[in-house]
């Protein structure tokens, strides 16, 4: 049977995806599409199942139940080719420390079978700002230096999809605009879709084309930002993020 126009185009396809820990379910009855070249805001507190999810969709570990597809290919049987397509950040991610940062992306480079490693790895740092680093140990580097670094090397092979974990969560304001311009850049350039979690709300707001809250694994908010805004009634994704933490439906206005 053919694919429909509107599974053709998701980048990203969710379908009643739980995963249980013993009597908890972390994820539970999940669905949820990313359109191709989207940047998808992944949210909600702290235990809402959002790295779960992430887990998941790059089949680091076996659902329980539902389905995943991701570039048209079903995870976790076609691992191996959708992780060739993919690639994942996190601010919270450590490279070895005792290589140069070069050499750590060259290795990464070598890794992903890159083209031209050098003038891709140069174009990246200069792009992220952390040319001046290059020579020097990642175990020497500030968090905010290896955070972007590590974003080099999530670009290094051209993904389709890329799964950023608050990437700038250790950067000052100015840097964090800076590497925000710059994925944005890319994301225009290459049309690659961005599955994003942040606990800036502000960021999300100005970044994501659309979001999806979770609270206790559940989707429980999902829209643009405007429409998700519109049916809390609420001024900002902060408070619609409030809200959830404190186990009010969205559309519940604090009294």
């Amino acid at each position: 049977m053919p694919e429909t126009r509107a599974a053709i185009e998701a980048a990203i396809a969710v379908t009643g995806l739980t995963k249980r820990f013993g009597d908890v379910a972390a994820v539970d009855g999940l669905s949820f599409s990313v359109a191709s070249g989207e940047i998808f805001g992944l949210l909600g507190p702290n235990g809402a199942g959002k790295t779960t999810t992430i887990q998941l969709l790059l089949g680091l570990t076996t659902p329980t139940a539902g389905d995943v597809r991701v570039l048209g290919l079903s995870m976790p049987s076609d691992r191996l080719a959708i992780l060739q397509r993919v690639n994942f950040s996190s601010a919270y991610i450590s490279l070895p420390s005792n290589l140069t940062v070069r050499q750590n992306l060259r290795v990464f480079a070598g890794l992903y079978g890159v083209r031209r490693p050098q003038a891709k790895i140069d174009a990246l740092l200069e792009l992220f700002e952390v040319s001046d680093s290059a020579g020097r140990p990642t175990g020497a580097l500030s968090s905010g230096q290896l955070t972007r670094v590590n974003l080099c090397k999530a670009f290094l092979n051209d993904p389709e999809v890329l799964f950023l974990d608050e990437p700038t969560a250790s950067l000052d304001p100015d840097i964090a605009d800076k590497v925000r311009t710059a994925l944005q850049k890319l994301q225009r350039e290459r049309g690659v879709t961005i599955v994003y979690t942040s606990h800036n709300m502000r960021e999300v707001e100005v970044l994501c084309d659309r979001v999806l809250f979770l609270a206790h694994g559940r989707a429980v908010a999902d829209g643009s930002p405007s429409e998700v805004l519109a049916r809390a009634r609420s001024d900002s994704l902060e408070d619609v993020f409030i809200a959830i933490a404190r186990e009010k439906t969205p559309a519940e206005p604090e009294r």
